[in-house]
């Protein structure tokens, strides 16, 4: 059973989408989407620099149409072949949504453009911030994160948990690291993702939502939410929406792949993130990360062994 998954904020690198623009079309289809929500994508996927595509409000948007483009090369290789689930991290949830059929390409685009920007002015009007936890057991670190008002803002599995908070509260985690807890690592993002503080995001992202055009899935869509499947359009949007200010359960998600008997996972563009977790916490399942069109042959032989 092959699983589909797209990364979230913080996989993008200078350049990345350079090599995507080979094919044929896309560089026409990126251009067409950044006229549609005022950013060009293509510059920010080419040119720009790292600071560049760390602003949230450019961020998001570059990635969902990263994970378009791949979704679209790898959705040719398939042909009758079947996805057995899709799911996304945080942003990349709305790429799945894609996917499943629940969004179109535009309305997806159009979204996450509002989603970027309305975190970006969340994110401003607190000095807020992410780390990483390297190392320590959940049941030890969760309740000091706890006491030190921190949220486990991404529980992603393997022992892998980033928090969030005041600029403060993550300072004070660095001189106080949870028992067993190697390092704790600063994360380069504008803000205190998928914790209270994007509160006033979701307002403006529940506004957006009703406005939507929107289908049921057509093929299982796990959420973060809670690692379970999501059966019509309007449940994934009510999520997508609640999402930015709750925390992203991609440990779930895993369980609920190993449940259904996944035995590969493809990550789209920019793929990493997620195949480096799925390696720790998924034993015995082959994973693939779509980093170019390069990368497309082992998709095509790992579509050929195990999508349905």
């Amino acid at each position: 059973m092959l699983v589909l998954v797209a990364p979230g904020q913080g996989a993008q690198t200078p350049g990345f989408l350079t090599p995507w623009l080979d094919l044929p079309g896309a560089e026409d289809r990126l251009r067409a989407w950044s006229a549609a929500i005022d950013l060009d994508l293509v510059h920010y996927g080419t040119k720009a620099d790292a600071d560049e595509i760390r602003d949230t409000a450019v961020a998001q948007p570059l990635l969902v149409a990263a994970g378009l483009l791949s979704a679209d090369a790898l959705r040719g290789l398939l042909g009758e072949s079947g996805v057995g689930a899709v799911a996304g991290h945080s942003v990349g949830e709305i790429t799945a949504a894609v996917y499943a059929g629940v969004l179109s390409e535009e309305a997806a685009l159009g979204f996450v453009r509002t989603r970027g920007l309305a975190m970006a002015e969340a994110a401003a009007l607190t000095p807020t911030g992410m780390a990483a936890l390297l190392g320590g057991d959940p049941e030890v670190t969760l309740p000091h994160l706890e006491k030190l008002g921190l949220t486990p803002a991404n529980v992603n599995g393997a022992g892998q948990i980033v928090a969030a908070g005041t600029l403060e509260q993550i300072t004070a985690l660095t001189e106080d690291k949870p028992e067993g807890v190697r390092r704790v690592v600063p994360l380069k993002v504008a803000g205190a993702f998928h914790t209270e503080h994007m509160a006033p995001a979701v307002a403006v992202l529940a506004d957006a939502a009703g406005k939507l055009d929107v289908s049921d899935p057509a093929l299982p869509y796990v959420s973060n939410k809670d690692g379970q499947t999501v059966a019509t359009g309007a449940e994934v949007v009510a999520r997508l929406v609640g999402q930015v200010a709750n925390p992203v359960r991609w440990d779930l998600c895993m369980e609920t792949f190993t449940a259904r008997g996944v035995t590969a996972l493809i990550e789209l563009c920019p793929g990493g993130t997620l195949t480096g977790i799925a390696k720790r916490a998924l034993p015995g399942v082959r994973t693939l990360a779509l980093k170019t069109p390069a990368d497309l042959d082992a998709a095509r032989e790992i579509v050929a062994e195990h999508a349905s």
